[in-house]
């Protein structure tokens, strides 16, 4: 609900449980007075910051008592007028000032989210815009809070107009900026590198600020575009805890700030790492959203609810609880080595077992025998596959099975017919050597004519061919940022540029293709991102299969994103990735938390093995509207002692289905309860795997006890409620 009194010229936004309090101070200025727990419409003008003088604070010459930007709560942080926190904008004028001062214009509120054009956005809600008018140059400020009474989180983003006949340029152009009320704070936010992404890690603020971000042109493996901030104490089930979630998959950047008084500032947005952009006379650059959520109850409340709203208003709708293709990859099979006969040989092995696509991952284009060559042409090779694609799709169609293909788009190898005739293409000038990686470069995702070939390219292969899956990869970062078709002023608008530039192609081929289920990846979870998952329904989570390090991996994840986005795979052991052998029931125990595959040989499989197969696969039909609907309960923190476990729960509480692993098989270890958490008290539960019959309460409070169990271990429980007398 958003309600505006005129009397107090309050905004109060009122989520499902929490508010947001927005004051027009009678100079103008747009104040935060609250956000956190739920309140009324009591009037909050006793917040006034005029009461609050601090020395060596300026006055701006607007005001008639003391009032200051450096300690008020602002909702859009200036420049150069006695606010000292970081800026949420910066505006360069002809003659260089970049100072600004904000005033309230007006506002509208009205049903469902704002256009943001091509990028990324959350459907639904009702939205409030506040227009604010920089006193000092001719520039509006539109600042849109997009609320849903059923859901914990608020979507904000910025809207910066250039309403003079005269150009200026962006420096800096931030999504939002939030004050919160003194405290002691800790952050929370998700590190790594490849194939070891989203590793939680969590520190105290502390004075002065805490800034992540990525300036790789992606979300990155190395961080994610999420951060919390959590009240000194809270953990995963009780404490205050705010998060901020950027959908948004380019260079990014997130900053919280303790001040002198203790407030904490919080903004991002756009990495402003050599960003800027110039706007012209009655242009509009619109910033990305981001999501924050409130949880009164915690880390878990927090991941639940981000779970729900990215469910119910990011994930694409015709995808986001429709039932998933269980799938073999090829590439940990085969890699590059592969040819009709191993394909079909592979879908052989892979119907009986009740997997229902076989994908064909890198290799099956140009003269691709090897990552030095043939990104660009996405011509298929004869040469390897006799007859094309058509013979491996019509053997899959006699078995039962569908057929997806890998694509990256995003690249071009030096090695290839693209290159060789649009050299230009390439990111970067070409009078200076490039940077590689992986053997690659990156195409000019700026450039329509890159886009239109790209479209037209695969266009043509998924509209000859019976495809019903795509996997989208990007295996490098941007390294130049330079376009050759952008004029020296605006290169400084490459990095947001490219991004949108994806955004458009995926969105034209999801158009042009609404029947091919797209799944996303960037070198695994490198792009793993709320942007990303406006158009893809599921994520590669990680290149890391290893099933004890993708607990972790998956474990971090889910903080801020569903399980039902994780693409998780079974794969051989010795793992590919740590040569760690993990049993064949826990890889596919852990696979069983996301969108399950395979992603090994099916053939060297043993009897026994593919038994399992056949029993993960049936397990995962069984449980699979709870992945894609269900609440998790983190119970066993594998960062923080020797076992993993999670839950999830319908939503009507009567089944349940609970994962665990003991990472180190330890002499007497005999005595491990796992706590159960979400059930309801008085409610009965049968836990089919042990023949018991027990009181929610019990199952909570007591426990269960663990058997004994290898070193990586699993063991997997089926709760139903049985109905009580």
């Amino acid at each position: 609900m958003i309600v505006y009194d005129q009397t107090t010229r309050t905004f109060f936004l009122h989520g499902k449980s929490f508010s947001c309090a927005l004051w027009v101070h009678p100079a103008g200025y747009l104040v935060g007075l609250h956000f956190g727990g739920p309140i009324g419409g009591d009037d909050l003008r006793y917040f006034d910051p005029s009461a609050r003088e601090l020395s060596f604070s300026p006055i701006p010459p607007d005001v008639d008592s003391y009032f200051s930007l450096d300690v008020a709560g602002s909702e859009y942080g200036s420049f150069g007028q006695g606010d000292f926190r970081t800026p949420s904008v910066l505006l360069v004028r002809e003659n260089g000032e970049r100072a600004s001062r904000f005033h309230y214009v007006s506002h509208t509120i009205c049903d469902g989210a704002p256009d943001l054009g091509v990028l990324p956005s959350a459907r639904g809600g009702k939205t409030l815009s506040i227009t604010l008018k920089d006193v000092l140059s001719e520039a509006e400020i539109v600042l849109n809070y997009t609320l849903y009474e059923d859901s914990d989180v608020l979507v904000r983003n910025a809207e910066i107009v250039n309403r003079g006949s005269s150009p200026m340029r962006l420096l800096r152009a931030e999504s939002f900026c939030l004050d919160l009320a003194a405290g002691e704070y800790d952050v929370l936010r998700l590190h790594g590198r490849h194939n070891m992404e989203r590793m939680p890690e969590r520190t105290p603020l502390g004075h002065g600020s805490v800034k992540i971000g990525s300036a790789r042109g992606a979300s990155s493996h190395q961080m994610n575009p999420f951060l919390v901030l959590l009240e000194r104490g809270a953990g995963e089930d009780a404490g205050v805890c705010v998060g901020f979630e950027l959908l948004y998959s380019g260079s990014w950047m997130l900053e919280a700030e303790e001040t002198q008084t203790g407030a904490v500032r919080v903004s991002g947005g756009i990495n402003d790492l050599g960003f800027s952009w110039l706007l012209g006379a009655s242009e509009k650059f619109i910033t990305p959203q981001v999501a924050i959520c409130y949880s009164a109850h915690g880390l878990g409340e927090m991941s639940r609810s981000y779970a729900d709203f990215l469910r119910g208003h990011v994930l694409p709708e015709n995808r986001v609880y429709a039932p998933r293709p269980v799938l073999v990859n090829n590439w940990e099979a085969t890699y590059f080595d592969f040819d009709r006969e191993k394909l079909c040989a592979l879908a052989d092995e892979a119907a009986p077992l009740g997997i229902d696509t076989l994908v064909l991952d890198d290799g099956w284009f140009g003269g691709r025998n090897d990552d030095l060559t043939s990104l660009g042409d996405w011509f298929v090779n004869e040469k390897k596959l006799v007859g094309g694609l058509g013979p491996v799709i019509e053997h899959c169609k006699k078995r039962g099975m569908k057929f997806g293909i890998w694509f990256e788009p995003e690249m071009i190898s030096e090695d290839s017919a693209l290159y060789r005739a649009h050299p230009d293409w390439a990111i970067g000038r070409a009078d200076v050597p490039r940077c590689k990686s992986r053997h690659q470069y990156v195409l000019d995702m700026t450039r329509e004519e890159v886009t239109d070939y790209l479209f037209a390219r695969m266009s043509d292969i998924l509209s000859r061919h019976e495809i019903s899956y795509v996997k989208w990869d990007m295996n490098r970062h941007i390294t130049e940022f330079y376009s050759a078709s952008l004029p020296a002023e605006r290169q400084g608008e490459f990095a947001h540029r490219y991004i949108l530039g994806v955004y458009r192609l995926i969105r034209r081929l999801q158009a042009a293709f609404p029947d091919v289920f797209f799944e996303g990846c960037s070198g695994g979870g490198g792009r793993f991102d709320g942007g990303m998952l406006c158009f893809f329904p599921q994520f590669w989570t990680s290149d890391d299969t290893d099933a004890y390090e993708r607990a972790k991996i998956q474990w971090g994840t889910s903080y801020g994103y569903p399980l039902s986005a994780m693409s998780c795979h079974v794969s051989a052991c010795p793992n590919h990735q740590t040569g760690r052998t993990v049993p064949f029931s826990a890889r596919g125990a852990i696979a069983s938390l996301g969108a399950t595959g395979y992603e090994l040989d099916l053939g060297r499989l043993s009897a026994e093995e593919k038994a399992q197969v056949k029993e993960q696969i049936a397990n995962y039909h069984e449980i699979e509207q709870l992945i894609l609907r269900g609440d998790l309960y983190r119970i066993a923190d594998p960062y923080q002692g020797n076992l993993f476990c999670v839950a999830v729960m319908s939503k009507d509480k009567t089944r349940a289905y609970v994962v665990g692993m003991r990472i180190h098989a330890l002499p007497g270890d005999f005595d491990r309860r796992i706590r159960l958490k979400g059930l309801r008290c008085e409610q009965t539960y049968t836990v089919e795997e042990l023949g018991l019959t027990l009181r929610g309460d019990t199952l909570m409070n007591a426990g269960l006890l663990l058997p004994r169990l290898p070193d990586f271990g699993s063991w997997v429980w089926h709760l139903s409620a049985k109905k009580n007398s």
